[in-house]
């Protein structure tokens, strides 16, 4: 099991929790990209294991840790439940979810909503650090919702969580609008607020704190980390992991071996996709992940079209796999 010294500086750079994305396929996906990184689950609700009985949702490969599962829910006794499953499981850590804006987390009562209550997450924050033993408990949140003032809320959120014994945060930085826009406009259309979250690390400077948001690259990244502890990257690292995970363990965490090229991680894919396929996974749902490895380069087209079209196919394998990657150069440049 890794000790919090360990995620802390796994945490330095994370891959965040994105909902139909974060699959356990992309975190081996990932983890083929960098060693170091934190990864993180899609976020599994407390209700759904507690309840449902569904702990096949906490599924994953021994190779993906360090990995970080995040969950949403807003009952302590229930998060506590669901927290004890994840600590059998072997988790790194146990990220409470309080920032995703979808009309289907607000009516559980939990995800952003939950920035108008900081006493509630408290009190869930206590009880699932009872339930979770050695493992750290963590929250990523936004920095107000609607017409909060973000100045106002994030350092009392923060104040009124750490209390119960949170040590690190994820702060996206943008405000999420509960009403009149969508999950997708509520990732692009509030402005970000660097400078709000850069102050925070001056106001609890004992508290481990990364920022989020907006994020594209390895070199934006490291203009963070003057000030923060940690960056976490979303969209582009699913988008285009190229250029975000290929690379970071020798930017970010002073790797002295070369970083892999994106050919041998496509090749290193092999052995995990026909483990899948032969337990009845269709190579879409693996493939799905690797469409944007080559973005920018030549062939980087080809390589999608050859995927998309044929992965969803019956008996497709490695072997269309194979035949997307010879469309792409091996030495080509990056445009």
């Amino acid at each position: 099991m890794n000790t919090h010294s360990t995620i802390r500086k796994a945490a330095r750079l994370s891959v965040a929790p994105m909902m139909d994305w974060s699959d356990r396929h992309c975190r081996y996906f990932h983890r083929l990209m960098s060693r170091h990184a934190l990864l993180y689950t899609e976020m599994v609700t407390a209700p759904a294991l507690v309840r449902g009985g569904a702990v096949h949702l906490l599924d994953y490969n021994a190779e993906e840790h360090p990995v970080a599962v995040q969950l949403g829910g807003s009952d302590p006794k229930e998060l506590a439940a669901a927290t004890k499953l994840c600590v059998e499981r072997g988790y790194d850590e146990v990220n409470l979810n309080v920032g995703c804006p979808s009309d289907r987390v607000q009516s559980g009562t939990f995800g952003a909503v939950l920035m108008r209550d900081p006493t509630l997450v408290a009190d869930c924050m206590a009880a699932m650090k009872d339930a979770a033993q050695s493992i750290e408990v963590t929250v990523k949140c936004r920095i107000g919702v609607d017409d909060q003032s973000p100045e106002e809320v994030l350092p009392d959120f923060l104040e009124k969580v750490s209390a119960a014994g949170v040590e690190r945060f994820t702060i996206h930085a943008r405000k999420a609008w509960l009403k009149g826009l969508s999950p997708k406009e509520n990732r692009d259309i509030p402005p970000l607020d660097y400078p709000l979250v850069h102050s925070m690390k001056d106001a609890f400077p004992h508290l481990h704190l990364s920022i989020n948001g907006g994020i594209t690259s390895l070199d934006e990244a490291r203009a963070h980390f003057d000030v923060m502890d940690g960056v976490m990257i979303g969209r582009a690292a699913y988008h285009d992991p190229g250029n975000t995970l290929l690379g970071a363990d020798q930017a970010i965490f002073g790797e002295t071996t070369p970083a892999p090229t994106a050919h041998e991680v496509v090749e290193a894919m092999y052995p995990y996709i026909e483990a899948r396929l032969a337990e009845g996974v269709r190579l879409h749902a693996i493939t799905r992940h690797m469409l944007g490895l080559f973005t920018g380069r030549p062939g980087a087209r080809k390589w999608r079209r050859i995927l998309s079209e044929g992965a969803t196919r019956p008996g497709a394998g490695v072997a269309l796999v194979e035949e997307a990657l010879s469309s792409v150069p091996e030495h080509a440049p990056v445009d």
